[in-house]
């Protein structure tokens, strides 16, 4: 049977602008009826890749990169060959693959690819220095078509994922070259806020520290930011088998993949603004639940709005929504083997309603459990 390790997290957000739209406004949406908060699922999927890097959660062979600039990147890895003649072999070797270049050096478009596939295009490189040598004097168009087989057929082999683990989570999708399109094994969803939000303005004056006149009155620039405070609600769905899949059967792999993503998932903060309002506020319940059946999202438990109490907080009654949500639904949709671990610094989760963690190295570790148990490894 197919399983879903989901990830449910209540967090509160001081005054913030973490991600905005074309007019520099807080994202919102409307939700049963009412405004929301809002914050993309790119952002937090970017925010949650950017922690899994700068903390090493992963070895750096694991990571992806996004990027137009994969020449550069090629470049930078053939140091010791002469740079004057690195950029025609490296277009030769890429086209080869049935990756094109535009005039500036620059792919056309956002390519997604693991470290190991670019180490690899570089070492193809190298090895077949003189082969790409006599293709790069050709046309673009011919270039591919003088190359021996073997080296076309080594250049379409590397793109296959390169046991990249954030490929694996997110998927990615290359228009020329549909057979190395990768599906996504998480789905991550646009995080809203429980309760209903009105967009705010901070206006603001700046003075210059060296002022015209001898008083230094008046403002010598002035503005307005726009932002919101909210407690999100935030959802992950990780298909446990499609994660080992894409990741080429390593289970091993794939389960230090769900640690360090629970780990990156709870630090993820988007950057938005963040000089500015510095919103580094920790969720206050990160709950991890295996399915069995089929994911199940709780945001219906908030279609009704949190209103706001003067004995209870946004977050504890969000907490508290949350799991009678799941406790009705589950009673339905549910699958009797479907187990919750939690973190929950409100008190409102249940004691009885699955195993708790008391940090988050230990919640990690548990939802690596579940997936392992699910594998059956």
């Amino acid at each position: 049977m197919s399983a879903f390790l989901e990830f449910h997290l209540i967090q509160n957000f001081a005054p913030s602008n973490l991600n905005r739209d074309d007019t520099g406004a807080p994202k919102d949406a409307l939700f049963g009826g009412h405004r929301r908060a809002r914050v993309s699922s790119q952002c937090f999927k970017r925010a949650v890749r950017d922690v899994a890097r700068s903390q090493s959660l992963l070895p750096e062979e694991f990571m992806g990169v996004r990027t137009m600039k994969l020449k550069q990147l090629l470049q930078d890895k053939l140091p010791h060959r002469p740079a004057e003649e690195t950029a025609g072999k490296i277009e030769a070797a890429l086209a080869a693959a049935g990756l094109k270049l535009k005039d500036g050096g620059k792919t056309e478009y956002l390519l997604f690819l693991g470290e190991r596939e670019i180490s690899a295009f570089a070492t193809l490189v190298d090895q077949h220095w003189d082969v790409l040598g006599g293709a790069e004097k050709k046309s673009k168009k011919d270039a591919k078509s003088s190359l021996p087989k073997e080296v076309i057929d080594q250049a379409k082999s590397i793109l296959d994922g390169g046991k990249a683990v954030d490929v694996a989570l997110f998927g990615r999708m290359l228009a020329d070259l549909p057979s190395v399109n990768k599906d996504a094994a998480c789905q991550v969803a646009h995080a809203i806020s429980t309760h209903k939000v009105t967009r705010e303005f901070d206006y603001f004056t700046a003075v210059d520290d060296v002022p015209d006149n001898d008083d230094g009155a008046g403002a010598d620039m002035i503005g307005q930011i726009e932002f919101n405070s909210a407690t999100l609600y935030r959802y992950a769905a990780l298909d446990v088998a499609k994660l080992v899949s894409n990741l080429q059967g390593d289970q091993a792999l794939a389960l230090s993949a769900v640690e360090a993503f629970t780990h990156a998932m709870v630090r993820a903060i988007p950057s938005g603004k963040q000089n500015t309002f510095a919103a580094h506020n920790m969720p206050q319940f990160v709950g991890v639940c295996l399915r069995h059946a089929s994911p199940m999202s709780l945001a219906n438990a908030f279609e009704k709005p949190v209103q706001p109490r003067s004995d209870a907080s946004y977050s504890d009654q969000s907490i508290k929504g949350l799991a009678e949500h799941d406790d009705k639904l589950g009673k339905v949709y549910g699958h009797p083997d479907d187990a919750w671990v939690w973190l929950d610094l409100s008190g409102q989760w249940p004691s009885e309603k699955g195993t708790s963690a008391a940090s988050l190295i230990e919640l990690a570790q548990k939802a690596r459990q579940l997936a392992a148990k699910n594998l059956g490894a």
